[in-house]
Protein backbone atom coordinates (compact mmCIF):
# COMPACT_ATOMS: atom_id res chain seq x y z
CA UNK A 1 0.00 0.00 0.00
CA UNK A 2 2.84 2.35 0.87
CA UNK A 3 4.57 1.42 -2.37
CA UNK A 4 1.41 2.28 -4.40
CA UNK A 5 1.10 5.62 -2.61
CA UNK A 6 4.69 6.52 -3.38
CA UNK A 7 4.19 5.66 -7.04
CA UNK A 8 0.99 7.72 -7.19
CA UNK A 9 2.76 10.66 -5.54
CA UNK A 10 5.67 10.45 -8.04
CA UNK A 11 3.31 10.27 -11.02
CA UNK A 12 1.34 13.24 -9.71
CA UNK A 13 4.50 15.28 -9.16
CA UNK A 14 5.70 14.41 -12.65
CA UNK A 15 2.37 15.49 -14.16
CA UNK A 16 2.35 18.77 -12.21
CA UNK A 17 5.95 19.60 -13.22
CA UNK A 18 5.15 18.72 -16.84
CA UNK A 19 2.09 21.01 -16.82
CA UNK A 20 4.12 23.85 -15.30
CA UNK A 21 6.89 23.44 -17.88
CA UNK A 22 4.29 23.35 -20.66
CA UNK A 23 2.70 26.57 -19.37
CA UNK A 24 6.09 28.29 -19.15
CA UNK A 25 6.96 27.19 -22.71
CA UNK A 26 3.60 28.43 -24.01
CA UNK A 27 4.12 31.76 -22.24
CA UNK A 28 7.65 32.24 -23.60
CA UNK A 29 6.60 31.32 -27.14
CA UNK A 30 3.57 33.57 -26.85
CA UNK A 31 5.73 36.46 -25.68
CA UNK A 32 8.08 35.96 -28.60
CA UNK A 33 5.21 35.78 -31.08
CA UNK A 34 3.30 38.70 -29.46
CA UNK A 35 0.37 36.45 -28.52
CA UNK A 36 -0.22 38.05 -25.10
CA UNK A 37 0.53 41.71 -25.83
CA UNK A 38 -1.30 44.45 -27.69
CA UNK A 39 -0.11 44.73 -31.29
CA UNK A 40 -0.59 46.71 -34.50
CA UNK A 41 0.08 45.78 -38.12
CA UNK A 42 2.11 47.28 -40.95
CA UNK A 43 2.32 46.42 -44.63
CA UNK A 44 5.04 46.98 -47.20
CA UNK A 45 5.40 46.03 -50.87
CA UNK A 46 8.54 44.42 -52.32
CA UNK A 47 9.55 43.17 -55.75
CA UNK A 48 11.55 40.34 -54.19
CA UNK A 49 11.34 39.17 -50.56
CA UNK A 50 14.62 37.18 -50.82
CA UNK A 51 13.58 34.26 -48.59
CA UNK A 52 11.47 36.14 -46.02
CA UNK A 53 8.75 33.83 -44.67
CA UNK A 54 5.91 33.88 -42.15
CA UNK A 55 7.19 33.82 -38.57
CA UNK A 56 10.49 35.64 -39.25
CA UNK A 57 11.38 38.47 -36.90
CA UNK A 58 10.75 42.19 -37.40
CA UNK A 59 13.40 44.56 -36.03
CA UNK A 60 13.29 48.23 -35.14
CA UNK A 61 16.42 49.91 -33.84
CA UNK A 62 18.18 46.52 -33.75
CA UNK A 63 15.55 45.03 -31.39
CA UNK A 64 13.01 42.32 -32.23
CA UNK A 65 9.62 44.06 -31.99
CA UNK A 66 7.37 41.72 -33.97
CA UNK A 67 6.96 38.91 -36.48
CA UNK A 68 5.92 38.40 -40.09
CA UNK A 69 2.26 37.37 -40.28
CA UNK A 70 2.00 36.76 -44.01
CA UNK A 71 3.82 37.10 -47.34
CA UNK A 72 1.42 37.29 -50.29
CA UNK A 73 1.73 37.85 -54.04
CA UNK A 74 -0.44 40.64 -55.44
CA UNK A 75 1.05 40.46 -58.96
CA UNK A 76 3.91 38.78 -60.81
CA UNK A 77 6.29 41.53 -59.67
CA UNK A 78 4.82 42.66 -56.34
CA UNK A 79 4.76 40.96 -52.93
CA UNK A 80 2.99 42.40 -49.87
CA UNK A 81 4.51 41.62 -46.47
CA UNK A 82 2.27 41.92 -43.42
CA UNK A 83 4.10 42.47 -40.12
CA UNK A 84 2.65 42.43 -36.59
CA UNK A 85 4.49 44.69 -34.13
CA UNK A 86 4.28 45.47 -30.43
CA UNK A 87 2.04 48.46 -29.72
CA UNK A 88 4.69 50.08 -27.52
CA UNK A 89 6.86 50.90 -30.55
CA UNK A 90 3.96 52.40 -32.53
CA UNK A 91 4.74 55.91 -31.24
CA UNK A 92 8.24 55.78 -32.77
CA UNK A 93 7.28 54.76 -36.32
CA UNK A 94 6.34 57.70 -38.54
CA UNK A 95 4.50 57.59 -41.86
CA UNK A 96 7.76 58.05 -43.82
CA UNK A 97 9.42 55.02 -42.22
CA UNK A 98 10.93 52.44 -44.58
CA UNK A 99 11.18 48.65 -44.53
CA UNK A 100 14.05 46.56 -45.82
CA UNK A 101 14.98 42.87 -45.78
CA UNK A 102 18.21 41.73 -44.17
CA UNK A 103 19.79 38.65 -42.63
CA UNK A 104 20.19 37.58 -39.01
CA UNK A 105 23.95 37.19 -39.32
CA UNK A 106 25.82 36.15 -42.44
CA UNK A 107 23.86 32.96 -43.11
CA UNK A 108 20.94 33.37 -40.68
CA UNK A 109 17.19 33.73 -41.25
CA UNK A 110 15.82 36.72 -43.10
CA UNK A 111 14.45 39.58 -41.00
CA UNK A 112 12.37 42.64 -41.81
CA UNK A 113 14.10 45.81 -40.62
CA UNK A 114 12.10 49.01 -40.12
CA UNK A 115 13.98 52.32 -40.27
CA UNK A 116 12.30 55.30 -38.54
CA UNK A 117 11.19 58.30 -40.57
CA UNK A 118 13.03 61.59 -40.30
CA UNK A 119 10.79 64.29 -41.80
CA UNK A 120 7.20 63.33 -41.08
CA UNK A 121 5.70 63.90 -37.62
CA UNK A 122 2.58 61.82 -38.32
CA UNK A 123 2.49 58.30 -36.91
CA UNK A 124 1.87 55.44 -39.31
CA UNK A 125 -1.68 54.09 -39.14
CA UNK A 126 -2.56 50.60 -38.03
CA UNK A 127 -2.54 48.24 -41.02
CA UNK A 128 -1.04 51.07 -43.11
CA UNK A 129 1.62 50.83 -45.81
CA UNK A 130 5.20 52.05 -45.49
CA UNK A 131 7.79 52.42 -48.25
CA UNK A 132 10.33 49.68 -48.92
CA UNK A 133 13.93 49.54 -50.09
CA UNK A 134 15.08 46.57 -52.12
CA UNK A 135 17.76 44.38 -50.56
CA UNK A 136 21.11 43.81 -52.23
CA UNK A 137 21.15 40.25 -53.50
CA UNK A 138 24.02 37.90 -52.70
CA UNK A 139 24.28 37.18 -56.43
CA UNK A 140 24.90 40.90 -57.12
CA UNK A 141 27.67 40.99 -54.52
CA UNK A 142 29.28 37.86 -55.95
CA UNK A 143 29.07 39.29 -59.47
CA UNK A 144 30.82 42.47 -58.30
CA UNK A 145 33.49 40.40 -56.56
CA UNK A 146 33.95 38.33 -59.73
CA UNK A 147 34.47 41.48 -61.83
CA UNK A 148 37.04 42.78 -59.33
CA UNK A 149 38.81 39.40 -59.31
CA UNK A 150 38.91 39.33 -63.14
CA UNK A 151 40.40 42.84 -63.22
CA UNK A 152 42.99 41.87 -60.62
CA UNK A 153 43.87 38.78 -62.64
CA UNK A 154 44.29 40.84 -65.82
CA UNK A 155 46.52 43.38 -64.02
CA UNK A 156 48.58 40.57 -62.49
CA UNK A 157 49.03 38.95 -65.91
CA UNK A 158 50.21 42.22 -67.47
CA UNK A 159 52.57 42.85 -64.56
CA UNK A 160 54.02 39.36 -64.91
CA UNK A 161 54.47 39.86 -68.67
CA UNK A 162 56.22 43.21 -68.07
CA UNK A 163 58.50 41.65 -65.45
CA UNK A 164 59.34 38.77 -67.82
CA UNK A 165 60.31 41.23 -70.54
CA UNK A 166 62.44 43.17 -68.09
CA UNK A 167 64.27 40.00 -67.06
CA UNK A 168 64.78 38.89 -70.67
CA UNK A 169 68.13 40.38 -71.73
CA UNK A 170 67.27 40.04 -75.43
CA UNK A 171 64.06 42.10 -75.20
CA UNK A 172 64.04 45.71 -76.42
CA UNK A 173 62.61 46.94 -73.12
CA UNK A 174 65.39 45.30 -71.11
CA UNK A 175 68.04 46.70 -73.45
CA UNK A 176 66.51 50.16 -73.25
CA UNK A 177 66.58 50.15 -69.45
CA UNK A 178 69.74 48.17 -68.71
CA UNK A 179 72.01 48.43 -71.79
CA UNK A 180 74.34 51.45 -71.67
CA UNK A 181 75.02 51.23 -75.40
CA UNK A 182 71.32 51.35 -76.18
CA UNK A 183 70.91 54.35 -73.91
CA UNK A 184 73.82 56.18 -75.55
CA UNK A 185 72.43 55.35 -78.99
CA UNK A 186 69.05 56.78 -78.00
CA UNK A 187 70.71 59.95 -76.67
CA UNK A 188 72.63 60.31 -79.93
CA UNK A 189 69.40 59.93 -81.93
CA UNK A 190 67.70 62.63 -79.88
CA UNK A 191 70.70 64.95 -80.30
CA UNK A 192 70.63 64.39 -84.07
CA UNK A 193 66.93 65.24 -84.14
CA UNK A 194 67.58 68.45 -82.17
CA UNK A 195 70.43 69.40 -84.54
CA UNK A 196 68.24 68.68 -87.55
CA UNK A 197 65.49 70.91 -86.15
CA UNK A 198 68.02 73.65 -85.46
CA UNK A 199 69.38 73.36 -89.01
CA UNK A 200 65.88 73.54 -90.44
CA UNK A 201 65.19 76.75 -88.52
CA UNK A 202 68.44 78.23 -89.82
CA UNK A 203 67.55 77.27 -93.40
CA UNK A 204 64.13 78.87 -93.03
CA UNK A 205 65.73 82.05 -91.73
CA UNK A 206 68.14 82.07 -94.66
CA UNK A 207 65.30 81.49 -97.13
CA UNK A 208 63.60 84.62 -95.87
CA UNK A 209 66.56 86.67 -97.10
CA UNK A 210 66.76 84.91 -100.46
CA UNK A 211 65.62 87.30 -103.21
CA UNK A 212 63.68 84.52 -104.93
CA UNK A 213 61.62 83.75 -101.82
CA UNK A 214 61.74 87.18 -100.23
CA UNK A 215 58.54 88.29 -101.96
CA UNK A 216 56.64 85.29 -100.58
CA UNK A 217 57.74 85.89 -97.02
CA UNK A 218 57.11 89.64 -97.29
CA UNK A 219 53.61 88.96 -98.58
CA UNK A 220 52.97 86.56 -95.72
CA UNK A 221 54.30 89.10 -93.23
CA UNK A 222 52.06 91.87 -94.64
CA UNK A 223 49.05 89.57 -94.41
CA UNK A 224 49.78 88.85 -90.76
CA UNK A 225 50.26 92.56 -90.01
CA UNK A 226 47.01 93.39 -91.81
CA UNK A 227 45.21 90.77 -89.76
CA UNK A 228 46.61 92.24 -86.55
CA UNK A 229 45.56 95.75 -87.62
CA UNK A 230 42.02 94.58 -88.37
CA UNK A 231 41.78 92.87 -84.99
CA UNK A 232 43.08 96.04 -83.31
CA UNK A 233 40.55 98.23 -85.16
CA UNK A 234 37.71 95.90 -84.18
CA UNK A 235 38.77 96.07 -80.56
CA UNK A 236 38.96 99.89 -80.69
CA UNK A 237 35.54 100.12 -82.36
CA UNK A 238 34.04 97.84 -79.74
CA UNK A 239 35.57 99.95 -76.97
CA UNK A 240 34.24 103.17 -78.53
CA UNK A 241 30.77 101.67 -78.93
CA UNK A 242 30.81 100.52 -75.33
CA UNK A 243 31.84 103.99 -74.14
CA UNK A 244 29.07 105.60 -76.23
CA UNK A 245 26.48 103.19 -74.86
CA UNK A 246 27.59 103.94 -71.31
CA UNK A 247 27.46 107.68 -71.99
CA UNK A 248 23.93 107.44 -73.45
CA UNK A 249 22.79 105.35 -70.51
CA UNK A 250 24.22 107.87 -68.08
CA UNK A 251 22.52 110.77 -69.89
CA UNK A 252 19.19 108.92 -69.90
CA UNK A 253 19.45 108.27 -66.17
CA UNK A 254 20.30 111.95 -65.56
CA UNK A 255 17.26 113.07 -67.58
CA UNK A 256 15.03 110.65 -65.72
CA UNK A 257 16.32 111.86 -62.39
CA UNK A 258 15.78 115.48 -63.41
CA UNK A 259 12.20 114.82 -64.57
CA UNK A 260 11.44 113.08 -61.26
CA UNK A 261 12.68 116.12 -59.33
CA UNK A 262 10.33 118.40 -61.33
Amino acid sequence: MNKNSQNTWKVGLFVVVGILLFMVAVYLIGQNKNMFSKTFQLRSTFKNVTGLTMGNNVRFGGINVGTIKSVEFVSDSSVVVLAELQEEVHKYIKSDATASIGSDGLMGDKVLTISPGTKSKQLVKNNGFIASTEAIELEDIMESVKVSADNAQYITYNLAEFTDKMNNKNSMLSKLVNDDKMGKSLDATLNNMQNATKGLNENMEAAKHNFLLKGYFNKKKRAEEKKKEEAKEKAEDAAKQKAEDAKKKKEAEAKKLESNKK
